[in-house]
């Protein structure tokens, strides 16, 4: 049986870029139905739209409204970046295997990937190269590979794609697929 592991859809870009969230559910009823003798769950209301204000500005530092500044982002500068001006010179044209996070900055799950990916980097220095991959920066490479959801882990051996791992998965389950190929 699979085991889904959280991953970023178009449905949470549009939660995050467009302000599309669920409004709340009404506050459940305190009747018990008389049929099944269960609580009757709460009615869905629908959508609610909350447009951006048009001065936000999405930076590399991810400050949340209440001031924190999410510490997460600096893990993702253990692995360097590589764009579609990049791609084929450093992924398509290495000497070692090489892994690709593709991932964004609203994506919570791409951020919880990002210290296991920098510890791949330093367990296999000399043996495999790893590379982050904007897809809202690099939306033409994203797209030539079909990525749908994030985060997106691909392993390349020279210059072909091999393996596609989707989702935040164990370090565990990273690790066995790029024992295959080095």
């Amino acid at each position: 049986m699979a085991i889904p592991f959280p991953s970023c859809s178009a449905s949470s870009y549009a939660a995050n870029h467009l302000g599309v969230v669920l409004s709340p559910p009404l506050p459940p009823p305190h009747s018990v139905s008389s049929i099944s003798g269960h609580r009757i769950l709460p009615r869905f209301t629908g959508l609610k739209l909350q447009y951006p204000s048009r001065n936000r500005q999405l930076s590399k530092s991810f400050r949340r409204p209440d001031g924190v500044v999410c510490e997460a982002s600096e893990t993702s500068l253990d692995v360097p970046t590589v764009t579609d001006e990049t791609w084929k010179s450093l992924v398509l044209e290495a000497d070692f295997p090489v892994l690709v996070e593709f991932w964004a900055p609203w994506c919570g799950p791409c951020r919880m990937l990002h210290p296991v990916v920098g510890d791949l980097s330093r367990q296999y220095v000399g043996r495999l190269k790893c590379f982050n991959l904007n897809t809202d920066d690099s939306p033409l490479t994203a797209s030539k590979y079909g990525i749908r959801s994030i985060p997106t882990i691909m392993i390349f051996v020279n210059g072909v794609k091999k393996d596609a791992i989707i989702g935040a998965v164990p370090k565990t389950t990273l690790s066995a697929s790029i024992d295959k190929f080095l």
